[in-house]
């Protein structure tokens, strides 16, 4: 394999080596056992030699080196920036955990053990992983009241988060995967609430006799059966508004077509519909009883202020309030009957004599469009200096001056105004004789505004 070499060429290595002796020159033998020495150590020695990497020798001043510091000084700058990064992103989120979380024992434990976790995990050493394994295994629970290891808990969740009834094996000091790390107090507490409403979820609803001592305050309250009583009395409850609510739709329907039409119209109105005008007067009672005082009861007691005798035409009178207030004998007219003692007629045109009563009443019955046809027929049936009172609606009047114009040009003359009501305005006219105006007259202090209700 190698070349042996020559005696002459080995011989002033072997001499340079051993110590020169001033021996005498051996004998035969033992230079034939010196020279078999020697080649063995020429051997061996360029046996060294070929095994060894053979370097070009670099001068003080080459490339290699300069390149050598430019890629540690890179390095260097790396290190530093990453280093500058990862304490400004640390920074970051420490801020960010300080808002969410104040700051306590619990979280500036979490944070150094976060550290940690990540310093093994940039080192990605076998070793670091045991010792963050280790460590996680020996932490306490945070809430020493309720220690994790002897939660009874069940289910996937439990076993992939290291949680098992068995307390030996969560006390043992042996790794596993299936015990990554322990819970927190957070952590816990959700657990728990999760179970019981999962436990609620299904549970069926007891009665109240058999329902424990102590329920639990999430579970859901069952309501109680409703009894056919309570059925009924809501049924009945239901129908009676739905009837009231179309009753008041009737009540505006009809109120409009009062204000909007003659009243020759709303009598066959009436007539054609007899349940209409109780329909009407029920939805106009209920609309006045909100007022704080009703014109018929004011009239009622300025009649009873005057003598016995005196025959009053109550035009418009509805359900006759003002002939049950007052001693006077009363003549009632109305578009449809609600008592007895209601005389169904138009009022432009009513059953009785020229100059025969003594009182005529218009209380909230100036309706229609035909208002100077009423004015005229009480002039006819009042007797001279004969007392016309009207009460309406306050909305109504445009203009009072106008009206009052107007009424004066029908034969009467103002003798008595109130208008300090709210709701409603109260005049006295006495009857000083005949229209002082024909028929075909215009009067526009008489067209007066009709008084709609809105929905409620």
């Amino acid at each position: 394999m190698f070349e042996e070499p020559e005696w002459g060429d080995e011989a002033p290595v072997v001499a340079a080596l051993e110590p020169v002796s001033s021996r005498p020159r051996p004998t035969a033998a033992s230079q034939t056992k010196g020279s078999k020495r020697r080649q063995l150590l020429a051997t061996l020695r360029a046996l060294e030699a070929a095994s060894l990497p053979q370097h070009p020798p670099s001068l003080p001043g080459s490339d290699s080196e300069e390149e050598e510091k430019v890629e540690r000084k890179k390095k260097r700058l790396k290190k530093a920036s990453f280093a500058s990064a990862s304490t400004e992103v640390e920074e970051k989120r420490k801020k960010k955990r300080q808002k969410q979380h104040p700051p306590g024992r619990d979280s500036e434990e979490k944070e150094v053990e976060r550290k940690k976790c990540r310093k093994g995990t940039l080192l990605g050493a076998d070793s670091t992983e045991d010792k963050r394994k280790r460590k996680c295994q020996k932490q306490l629970p945070s809430n020493p009241a309720q220690p994790l290891d002897h939660i009874n808990q069940t289910g996937p969740k439990a076993e992939k988060n290291g949680i098992t009834k068995d307390p030996s094996k969560s006390n043992s000091g042996t790794t596993s995967p299936e015990h990554p790390h322990t819970l927190s107090r957070k952590q816990w507490r959700n657990r728990q609430k999760n179970k019981r409403r999962n436990k609620n979820k299904f549970r069926p609803p007891q009665p109240p006799d058999q329902a424990p001592a102590t329920a639990p305050t999430e579970e859901t309250e069952v309501p109680p059966v409703p009894s056919p009583d309570s059925r009924e009395a809501r049924a009945g409850a239901l129908r009676a508004r739905m009837t009231q609510r179309l009753d008041g739709a009737r009540f505006r329907y009809l109120n409009e077509q009062l204000y909007s039409g003659p009243s020759s119209a709303a009598q066959r109105l009436f007539q054609e519909d007899p349940e209409a005008f109780l329909i009407y007067h029920r939805g106009f009672q209920s609309q006045v009883k909100k007022w704080p005082l009703q014109p018929v009861d004011r009239i009622a007691k300025d009649l009873r202020q005057r003598p016995a005798s005196l025959v009053v035409a109550d035009f418009g009178c509805g359900d006759c309030r003002l002939a049950s207030s007052i001693r006077n004998p009363v003549h009632c007219f109305d578009l449809a009957s609600l008592d007895p003692r209601v005389t169904v007629c138009d009022m432009a045109q009513v059953p009785l004599e020229d100059e025969s009563v003594d009182v005529a009443v218009f209380c909230l019955s100036l309706m229609g469009t035909n208002i100077r046809d009423f004015l005229e027929e009480a002039n006819r049936v009042l007797k001279p200096g004969g007392l016309l009172k009207v009460a309406e609606v306050s909305s109504r009047f445009e203009d009072i001056r106008t009206f009052l114009g107007a009424v004066t040009k029908l034969g009467f003359k103002v003798i008595f105004k109130d208008l300090t009501n709210s709701h409603f305005f109260l005049f006295d006219f006495q009857k000083t004789g005949p229209p002082r105006v024909g028929p075909k007259a215009q009067l526009s202090g008489l067209k007066l505004q009709p008084c709609l209700y809105k929905r409620r």
